[in-house]
C-alpha cells in the first residue's frame, strides 16, 4: 500500500509511505484506488484541513502529516462483506493511495456508507459511496472532475433561489474559470434564466471563460471598475481574496443584496474582511446545506435533481476542457505540487492513475 503523506503546516512538504495492505476483519472490504482527480477543491481540504475535519477521513497516525481527500474510482479487490463482491466498482471520496479499507454499512443496491469509527460525526456527504457495477462510464473523468464541486454549484443556486436572490437581478463570481463557479453559472441559466452571470477573473484566464459561454459577462479583475454597479447584485466569492472582496463591496456598495463565501475559511481569515461596505458576508459550507435539503425533499429527490443538471453540464466540459491522465508517484507528487502553487491551467482536468494508464 502507497499512500501520498503532506505535512499539515507546510503542504508543498509531501513524502511517499509504503506499508503492508491492512487486515480486513469480518463485514470489511479494500478497495485499491483507480483513478481519481485532482482539482483545487482537492487543495482547499488541506488548507482548511484542521478547521473543517477534512485530514479526519483518512488518518495517518502521525498528526504531523496527513493524507489529502479526492474524489474518484476504487475497485473491491478483498471482501469480508457478505454483499459486496471482489471486482465491484466504487465512486466516493478517497485518499492520495492506493488503497482503502471500508466498512460498509447501510449497504443498498446504489451504495453505501463507511461505518469506519474514525468517520462517524464527518459530513455525511463524504462518507458515501456509490455502487458502479462493474462496468465503466464514458464520463468517468468528468464525473470525478465536476461533481463533488457541482453539487455545491447546484445548492448555492438553490440557496439563492430559494431566498429570492435577496431581491437582486444579477449574479457576480470571483474565480469565474473555476470548477464551482461555472457549474452555479449553468445552473442559475438554466433555473434562474433572469438573474444576469458576471463572471470575474484573471486576464490570462479570460479567453478561457468566455469559451465556455456560461457567463452574460466576463469582466477581468483590473475592470471591475466598469461592472454595472446600478444592478442590484449578490455576490459569490470562491476566489478567497481580501482585497478583491472588499473592491465588490466597494463597487456595489448598498447595491449588494447578499455577499457569499465559498471554497474557503471565515472573512477574517482572508485579510481585508473588516468594514466592508453593504452586506456582512456569509460562509457558505455545502455539507450543512446538502443535509438540510436532502430532509426537506429527501435523498432520492436530491440526486435525481442534481443529476439532471449535472448531465447537461458534463455533455458540455468537452468543449474547454481536456482530460489528462497522470501515473506513476513521481508524476502525481508533481501534479499535487503544481496544483498547490496554482500552475495548472482551467482548461486541464486531471486524472490520476496509481498503475500505469491500461494496466
Amino acid at each position: 500500500m502507497q499512500s501520498l503523506w503532506v505535512r499539515k503546516d507546510d503542504l508543498a512538504q509531501t513524502r511517499w509511505q509504503e506499508s503492508e495492505a491492512p487486515a480486513l476483519a469480518e463485514g470489511q472490504i479494500l478497495l485499491a484506488v483507480e483513478k481519481y482527480a485532482l482539482t483545487a477543491n482537492n487543495i482547499t481540504y488541506a488548507v482548511v484541513g484542521d478547521g473543517f475535519g477534512y485530514w479526519n477521513f483518512f488518518p495517518t497516525g502521525d498528526d504531523q502529516w496527513g493524507i489529502v481527500p479526492v474524489w474518484g474510482f476504487a475497485k473491491v479487490v478483498a471482501s469480508q462483506h457478505a454483499d459486496i463482491a471482489v471486482g465491484e466498482r466504487v465512486y466516493g471520496y478517497l485518499p492520495m493511495a492506493s488503497h482503502l479499507r471500508v466498512t460498509p454499512a447501510h449497504v443498498q443496491d446504489g451504495g453505501f456508507v463507511d461505518g469506519a469509527a474514525h468517520r462517524q460525526g464527518l459530513a455525511i456527504i463524504y462518507n458515501q459511496y456509490h455502487r458502479l457495477g462493474t462496468a465503466e462510464d464514458a464520463f468517468e473523468a468528468e464525473r470525478a472532475i465536476f461533481q463533488p464541486l457541482f453539487t455545491t454549484s447546484f445548492l448555492i443556486e438553490h440557496f439563492l433561489r430559494s431566498h429570492d436572490w435577496f431581491g437582486a437581478e444579477a449574479l457576480v463570481m470571483t474565480s469565474a474559470s473555476s470548477k464551482t463557479s461555472l457549474g452555479l453559472a449553468m445552473v442559475a441559466r438554466n433555473l434562474s434564466p433572469a438573474i444576469h452571470r458576471v463572471g470575474l477573473t484573471s486576464t490570462v484566464n479570460k479567453g478561457f471563460v468566455e469559451k465556455s459561454g456560461l457567463y452574460d459577462e466576463v469582466l477581468a479583475y483590473e475592470d471591475l471598475a466598469s461592472a454595472d454597479a446600478d444592478r442590484p447584485t449578490v455576490s459569490v466569492d470562491f476566489a478567497g481574496n481580501g482585497p478583491l472582496l472588499a473592491a465588490i463591496h466597494a463597487r456595489w456598495g448598498d447595491n449588494l443584496k447578499f455577499s457569499s463565501l465559498v471554497g474557503a475559511t471565515h472573512v477574517e481569515q482572508r485579510g481585508g474582511g473588516q468594514d466592508l461596505q453593504g452586506p456582512k458576508p456569509e460562509l457558505f459550507f455545502a455539507p450543512t446545506a446538502a443535509e438540510s435539503l436532502m430532509k426537506e425533499i429527501g435523498a432520492a429527490e436530491f440526486r435525481s435533481r442534481v443529476e439532471k443538471q449535472f448531465t447537461e453540464f458534463v455533455a458540455g466540459a468537452g468543449a474547454y476542457l481536456t482530460i489528462e491522465d497522470i501515473s506513476g508517484r513521481e508524476a502525481l507528487q508533481s501534479v499535487y505540487l503544481a496544483m498547490l502553487a496554482n500552475e495548472i491551467a482551467p482548461s486541464r482536468g486531471l486524472m490520476c492513475h496509481h498503475q500505469p494508464v491500461g494496466a
